[in-house]
């Protein structure tokens, strides 16, 4: 059987881990944070709301049984102080921690009051403003109940001298951000030497939880009531019914504080005045600041018990979250050479798959490359000058040249070799083109695989490394199939056609007069019939080039940059030692830190699911 104890202490553990990992509120880092309230918010605590010297300070130590609060006239607590009570064997020397200083242990509860004034002096200064950052303190005793209660400072009407106006509402709403959540019960602190319709606390209780299902009212100072008054009416639940009965308690005087009357005699002091009192003599058995705290504990186990299934629904969707986002984020990278290696051999495969989607259509970018042989190749070739090569003046002045001192006596056949060779060196330029216009393409699905490759994204320095490796081997790419599309070209001027060329005298026996003499053959007419000859087997040859210029293009660029776009780089890999490797993988901080938050959360969530499940069976 799950023990009161077993309950609100793994409730306890659980809420000390969160504050550990800051994950109590707020951005906590993650994925979950932003999706789910945090553990911390599912679990419920207690909330001591009162206005100004309503004696919240008293009812804390005497729950505690230790004197540890700061003391004082005006505004005390100026900052949230989260007190966790962990009930710990007979025996154990009592103590306290702070989350601020975890390491260090306080047995002299002198020194926590101390340690909690500087605390808030570090934030506020020595003034009377206030802040919402919580100190968070843990304390040890086989004296307490497991509890966790958040001191809040204390609410007032005015601002004093040395406040902002807006001190009143600031404290308001500081308080309740911590009372509107539906997980905190309200302990309402109200003087019973002040009407209880004028109650600060009572007043936003009422605000919150209408209903009083979560607030506890207690009523102090009984003791300083006038002489003829007494607070039945509230105490029984007359003057404001609430779904819980009301507490007395009779804290300290301050002359018994300037005396240092420990906490146990004011508790045996409180006792006697609840069983002797001829007013609360009845109500005895349910007054008192032991009651209290054993009254809430009991009604936090049942709140605990009620609210398992939906803090372990929690739990489980926090923990599908984060390890999804661990996932995202990348394992940590081993330590072990051998293993480095093989994560960077793994993360570069992840590229390299990236990188053929895009060429073989899996992601958009191959399609560009298509683009290039199917539109920009064939019109930079229709663009190509050779109207101006072969205009007639240009065709009798390289014929002619080409005559020398003795004319051509049938066809002007050195004339026609300049006037090819000249026409084909003008394929060069598309040639080029086409190589360098593929390999930035190339070089563009690099940058964007890189980028797409979510197990990179952790390791700028790889990144780097291989885009570098990567543009390297393009270039070497590009060099060769440059070298490879201009022999191309130079194949068709070293050796021409010869099929097309011995047609031409056909031609001339079919249509041409055999005594034609040299001065018709240096006619208009004549040099027109060479250029179109030479036109028409430029126009052959390009149609040849247009397709096999394509095909040297992918076999040089394209297919090689899918077969062995790496490889030096694995080369080179493979010679590096251990500090080589741990440098490439080096993350980026911001990352690290981050998957590191995520790691310990979802460490803590699986903790608190296991010991959850475990208290849960035991129930």
């Amino acid at each position: 059987m799950a023990t009161m104890e077993s309950l609100i202490s793994l409730v306890n553990r659980i809420q000390r881990a969160c504050t550990i990992l800051g994950d109590y509120g707020g951005d906590s880092g993650g994925a979950a944070a932003a999706s789910l309230p945090t553990l911390w918010e599912s679990l419920p605590s207690v909330a001591v709301v009162g206005g100004q010297s309503s004696g919240k300070s008293s009812v804390l130590e005497s729950i505690v049984g230790r004197d540890f609060l700061p003391r004082g006239s005006g505004i005390v607590t100026r900052r949230p102080l989260v007190l966790q009570l962990h009930k710990t064997e007979p025996g154990i020397t009592e103590y306290a921690e702070f989350l601020h200083k975890q390491r260090e242990r306080f047995t002299d509860f002198a020194m926590v009051r101390k340690e909690i004034q500087d605390e808030t002096d570090k934030i506020t200064g020595k003034s009377k403003q206030i802040s919402p950052v919580p100190i968070h303190l843990s304390i040890y005793s086989p004296n307490v109940v497991n509890l966790t209660l958040i001191d809040l400072p204390g609410l007032t009407k005015v601002a004093v001298e040395g406040q902002p106006e807006s001190i009143v509402k600031d404290i308001e709403n500081m308080v309740r951000l911590y009372v509107e959540k539906p997980n905190c019960i309200i302990l309402a602190i109200t003087p019973a030497n002040q009407d209880i319709a004028t109650s600060d606390a009572i007043k936003l209780a009422r605000e919150v939880d209408p209903a009083g299902e979560r607030t506890f009212g207690v009523l102090t100072k009984l003791d300083l009531m006038d002489k003829g008054t007494n607070a039945q009416d509230v105490l029984e639940g007359r003057a404001y019914p609430l779904q819980h009965p009301w507490v007395g308690i009779v804290n300290r005087s301050q002359a018994d504080i300037n005396k240092n009357v420990d906490m146990i005699a004011a508790r045996q002091r409180e006792r006697e005045f609840f069983s002797t009192s001829p007013d609360y003599g009845h109500l005895a058995g349910r007054m008192g600041s032991e009651y209290l705290a054993k009254l809430l504990s009991k009604h936090l186990e049942s709140v605990i018990k009620t609210r398992i299934p939906g803090i372990t629904s929690l739990i489980n969707r926090s923990i599908d979250d984060l390890e999804s986002e661990l996932d995202h984020l990348g394992r940590p990278v081993a330590i072990d050479a051998g293993a480095q290696l093989y994560t960077i051999l793994e993360l570069c495969r992840a590229f390299d798959r990236v990188f053929k989607e895009h060429l073989d259509g899996g992601r958009p970018g191959g399609d560009r490359i298509y683009g290039v042989f199917d539109y920009q190749l064939p019109t930079a070739l229709r663009k190509l000058p050779f109207d101006r090569h072969l205009s007639l003046q240009n065709v009798r002045k390289v014929v002619s040249e080409a005559d020398g001192y003795q004319p051509h006596l049938i066809a002007p056949e050195q004339g026609y070799r300049r006037l090819i060779d000249g026409a084909l060196n003008y394929f060069r330029g598309p040639a080029e083109a086409s190589v360098d216009a593929v390999h930035f393409i190339l070089k563009e699905i690099v940058r964007r695989s890189i980028g797409e490759t979510q197990e990179l994204k952790r390791f700028p320095t790889l990144q780097a490394e291989i885009a570098s490796a990567a543009y390297d081997a393009l270039e070497r790419f590009r060099e060769d199939s440059k070298k490879t599309t201009l022999r191309l070209v130079e194949m068709e001027s070293s050796y021409l056609t010869v099929d097309f060329f011995r047609k031409l005298p056909l031609e001339a026996e079919k249509g041409g007069d055999p005594t034609v003499s040299n001065v018709d053959r240096y006619a208009e007419g004549h040099f027109r019939r060479i250029g179109s000859n030479v036109s028409s087997y430029v126009g052959m040859v390009s149609q040849t080039l247009r397709n096999s210029i394509p095909k040297a293009v992918v076999h040089c660029q394209v297919k090689e940059a899918k077969r062995s776009l790496l490889d030096r780089f694995y080369t080179q890999v493979g010679k590096k030692e251990g500090k080589q490797l741990a440098a490439l993988l080096d993350e980026d901080p911001a990352l690290m830190e981050r998957r590191q938050k995520c790691a310990r959360r979802l460490e803590l969530y699986k903790n608190a699911r296991e010991e959850i499940d475990s208290v849960s069976w035991a129930a």
